[in-house]
Parts: structure tokens; sequence; C-alpha cells
């Protein structure tokens, strides 16, 4: 049985074992795992459907989506495209962009608390400048983590 959570990605190393390893570094506190753009999206689906109080069925029938599809998007089970995603926008009264815009944010609130993701090198990834904004956001404070270079994956050995 794995030790990982079930939504955290490994690498799997593509040659074996060196004969003599390096030192393990010393142990730390291990890094909170960013959140899930499924979780994201579908809190921010959960969230519009309940402030307008309209019910799973009603938006799944305007959006053309089964209930049970939506509701597993809600709870961040399934990855939806991107048609499905504008559909269940475009039921709440939302765009695209705007679901995405508002998933984004909570991005952004996910990361300020967590600690940075260190690169192969040690330092922290940057994908905007130091003092940089993104968006028309508040400027970051500094020491607080910006979205990975490579897309945003985390790679969890």
């Amino acid at each position: 049985m794995s030790s990982h959570a079930p939504n955290e990605a490994r690498v799997i190393p593509l040659r074996g074992p060196r004969a003599d390893p390096p030192a393990a570094p010393a142990p730390r506190s291990a890094p909170r795992a960013e959140p899930l753009w499924r979780d994201l999206v579908g809190d921010v689906l959960r969230r519009e459907r309940l402030a307008q109080e309209r019910t799973l069925k009603d938006v799944a029938d305007a959006a053309r989506i089964s209930m049970p599809y939506l509701s597993e998007v809600e709870r961040g089970r399934k990855e939806a495209s991107s048609e499905v995603l504008a559909a269940a926008a475009a039921a709440l009264g939302l765009t695209l962009g705007d679901l995405l815009a508002l998933a984004h944010g909570e991005l952004a609130r996910a990361l300020s608390r967590t600690e940075p993701v260190r690169g192969a090198r040690g330092g922290p990834h940057r994908s905007t400048p130091p003092g940089a904004t993104s968006h028309g956001s508040a400027r970051r404070p500094a020491g607080t983590p910006a979205v990975p270079p490579h897309g945003g994956l985390l790679l969890v050995a």
C-alpha cells in the first residue's frame, strides 16, 4: 500500500538506485501540497450555486449535464472539460472566465497559506519577478510563494 495521499503526485525514477546513495538530508516538516484545480473549481461552483439558493438538479438541468456528474465535479471527483465548466458557469450566470478567475483567487489564497515550493536547486519557484503583480492583484508580500514556472504542477518524490 502506498504512503502517498490519493491526490498527490509522485515521481518515479527512471534508473535504479546508485550503488552508493548520497546521505539523506535532515528530516524537516513536509510542505502542504497545493490544492488540485478540480477541487478549487468544484468549490467555486458549489459556493455560487448555494449563494443563489439553487438546487443541484436545477443547475444541472440548465447546464444540460447530468446531476450526478455535476455533483462529482462540485466535489472535485471529476476533472470536467472546458465545455462542461462553461455550461455549468453559464447556468449560474457566470462566464467561463469568471469561474476560472474565482478559482484562481482560491488558489492564490491557498498558496499564501503554504510554504514555498522548493525547486531542484533549493530555491522557491517564481513565475513573476519579485514585487511584480499578476492580473491586477495586490502586491505579494515577500516570502510568499508564486505559481511554479512549470505550469503549476507539483511533483512530489
